[in-house]
């Protein structure tokens, strides 16, 4: 991976929105636009400095499957890929 992330961000890679149900009910795209998006971690920042200068641990890990809101995160171009670079306490939950 030619980008590592500093502090307490990650790199992930998006996954592509679900727009149908199990069911096969189609899902319009104004109902789809305040849901969460996924994503699976690529990179990870070595994690925060507290004010005593110790690293705080990030939660999660590379791999994880995190989700997060449709407009955060900051969009960069890695190995001509369109990636997402967060700061850890933007993510929604991980699994």
């Amino acid at each position: 991976m030619a980008l590592i992330p500093t502090h307490n961000r990650v790199l992930v890679e998006s996954q592509a929105v679900e727009t149908k149900t199990k069911g096969g009910v189609i899902i319009p795209e104004t109902v789809s636009k305040d849901r969460p998006q996924a994503g699976t971690i690529l990179a990870v920042g070595p994690g925060k400095l507290d004010r005593n200068g110790k690293r705080i641990p990030m939660e999660v890990q590379v791999g994880c499957t995190v989700y997060f809101s449709e407009y955060s995160g900051t969009e960069v171009e890695v190995e001509g890929k369109k990636r997402l670079l967060f700061k850890e306490e933007d993510l929604l939950a991980y699994q």
